[in-house]
């Protein structure tokens, strides 16, 4: 099966359990650590911007783009 992005149970093992990966970027995701983070990073440019970074991918059914579209084209 083709997968993309990492699971947590194919992380190194000298990072621990799976479990313990995701309750620590849990709780650091909730104490703003990588939001933090980003913004040192961010503040060290020399012009500033606003930086985002996404890691996900999802894929829409082909019909999912008419999805608001009223029968005979019209948008909803």
């Amino acid at each position: 099966m083709n997968r993309n992005g990492l699971r947590w149970s194919d992380a190194p093992k000298e990072y621990g359990p799976a479990k313990t990966l995701y309750n620590r970027w849990k709780r650091w995701g909730d104490m703003g650590v990588f939001a933090r983070m980003m913004e040192g990073l961010a503040s060290e440019a020399t012009v500033p911007k606003m930086v985002m970074i996404d890691a996900t991918y999802l894929k829409a059914h082909r019909t999912a783009s008419s999805l608001g579209l009223k029968k005979g084209g019209a948008v909803a």
